[in-house]
């Protein structure tokens, strides 16, 4: 099928020169403490907000005008209210205004594609993704985060290597795209300052999970990289933001209309997270596993997932005829080492020492291992009974490493990176009793009873015969002038 038109270049956010635009600023209807309470009124009834209210709501928040409490009441306001695909946009666009703009060589245009995932246990598609798609003639400038509760974050599994710097500036960012095609950082304080806000109220007031909220937070921050195309992994199931597959594709229109809206070419893939992605959980247990699909091998769901996401990419910016072409370019990326180069690039680039860069990416998995912080204990789990591997339960086992050390329940918080578990099962499988199924890696003492039952109760087996475990990939929300693939 015929690659999708070449969009126009999204109307920048904020004007500026340089790498970095200027703020947007608040725009003259910025409402005073007393009209506040008018908008949160409004919107606590099930009214709409107009644009010049959303604006002057951000504004406040951005300048400090707005109080904490009335803040947190806006937030609750929208999670029982909703908002419409217009609201929605308005407030995404304010966010994005908040701060600066990165801004690229225009001849970029056409190559710049990111990728977001909504947040899974094991999922490390980022660090693949990103260096295949750069070997792919992509330009990738991902801003990622950390993990929060039973989720891991991309910039902790890329600490884990040592001497990886998140911390880049806009002038090194391109540099970094210059000469490698792809850099991983985290987001600066200039960049989308009102999401920063409001995402630490969110997380204190449970209005995390509202989808205008949602669609705004990410959508925002994407805005700012002047992209030419966008896939957002939306995890369903329960590990997942929404076990409900429903509630994940609302999620997904709402990120395609949205992104629509701003110029920006978004799709949205809605992906199971009942099972962990790959086998491998715990930061720098999915760097080795990265590396391994790097090497053209790997778990196969993990595989399965990178090229699919990376295919509807490169054919969206038009890079490919269709999507299973890109499919098959990044496929191709993996298996002929490209990938594997551009990765040991951008971990030089960013700081790691160059022989170990090299170790790491030409070594075995035993060296690797020896190489990357790993844990002083580990700790394996026998079936219980004769079975077929009906689904490893992604959510108590991240809950268990979790309160092993391996993720944090407020920012700032340490982490053990070398914490994590490796299933030695597939789903799908038969199963003899007193098997080992799970090694589970820790730097304290040994596993609690309450622990080993948790994780034991993770393993469910049915008498069912063995069968191949289902693609996580369940479905594709395309934008509205994209043919499907």
């Amino acid at each position: 099928m015929a690659a999708p038109g070449t969009p126009a270049p999204p109307t920048p956010i904020a004007p500026g020169d340089g790498l970095l635009g200027g703020r947007g600023g608040p725009p003259d209807s910025m409402p005073g403490a007393k009209q506040l309470p008018v908008l949160i009124r409004r919107k606590r009834d099930g009214g709409r907000l107009s644009e010049e209210d959303i604006k002057g709501f951000i504004s406040a928040v951005v300048e400090g005008s707005a109080q904490g409490a009335q803040i947190g009441a806006m937030l609750m306001a929208i999670r029982l209210q909703g908002m419409d695909l217009e609201e929605t946009s308005a407030l995404t666009q304010a966010m994005a205004r908040s701060g600066e703009q990165l801004q690229w060589p225009e001849a970029w245009h056409q190559q710049l594609v990111d990728k977001h995932s909504t947040g899974g246990v094991g999922d490390k598609v980022s660090l693949i993704l990103a260096p295949a798609l750069a070997a792919c003639g992509c330009k990738v400038p991902m801003i990622s985060g950390r993990g929060l509760g039973h989720t891991g974050g991309t910039l902790d599994k890329l600490e884990s290597i040592p001497g990886f710097n998140v911390i880049q500036s806009p002038q090194q960012m391109q540099v970094l795209l210059e000469q490698v095609g792809c850099c991983i950082v985290g987001q600066s304080k200039e960049l989308v300052p009102a999401d920063g806000i409001l995402y630490a109220v969110r997380d204190v007031t449970a209005t995390v999970d509202s989808l205008p909220l949602i669609t705004a937070s990410i959508l925002s921050k994407k805005a700012v990289e002047g992209l030419s195309a966008l896939v957002i992994d939306v995890k369903f199931g329960g590990a997942a933001v929404f076990p409900d597959q429903e509630k994940a594709r609302e999620l997904a229109r709402a990120l395609v209309g949205v992104g629509a809206d701003l110029g920006l070419r978004v799709a949205a893939a809605l992906t199971a997270m009942d099972n962990p992605l790959g086998r491998n959980v715990g930061h720098t247990l999915e760097v080795e596993e990265a590396l391994l699909c790097l090497d053209g091998t790997g778990p196969p769901d993990l595989r399965d997932l990178v090229t699919r996401l990376g295919g509807v990419l490169l054919w969206l910016s038009g890079h490919a005829g269709s999507s299973a072409q890109g499919t098959a370019r990044i496929a191709t990326a993996l298996d002929d080492g490209s990938a594997r180069r551009r990765f040991e690039q951008m971990l030089e680039a960013q700081g790691v020492d160059s022989n170990l860069a090299r170790s790491l990416c030409s070594g075995t998995p035993a060296q690797r291992r020896q190489l990357l912080p790993h844990a002083r204990e580990q700790e394996e789990l026998h079936a219980p009974a004769d079975g077929t591997v009906e689904s490893v339960q992604a959510l108590p086992l991240a809950l268990v490493l979790h309160e092993l050390g391996a993720g944090r329940s407020r920012a700032g918080e340490p982490i053990r990176l070398g914490v994590g578990a490796e299933l030695l099962v597939d789903v799908g499988q038969s199963l003899s009793r007193g098997t080992p199924w799970l090694r589970v890696h820790l730097d304290g003492p040994a596993l609690s009873d309450s622990q080993r039952r948790a994780l034991q109760a993770a393993l469910v087996l049915s008498d069912r015969a063995p069968f191949t475990a289902p693609s996580p990939f369940a479905e594709l929300i395309l934008p509205p002038t994209a043919a499907q693939p």
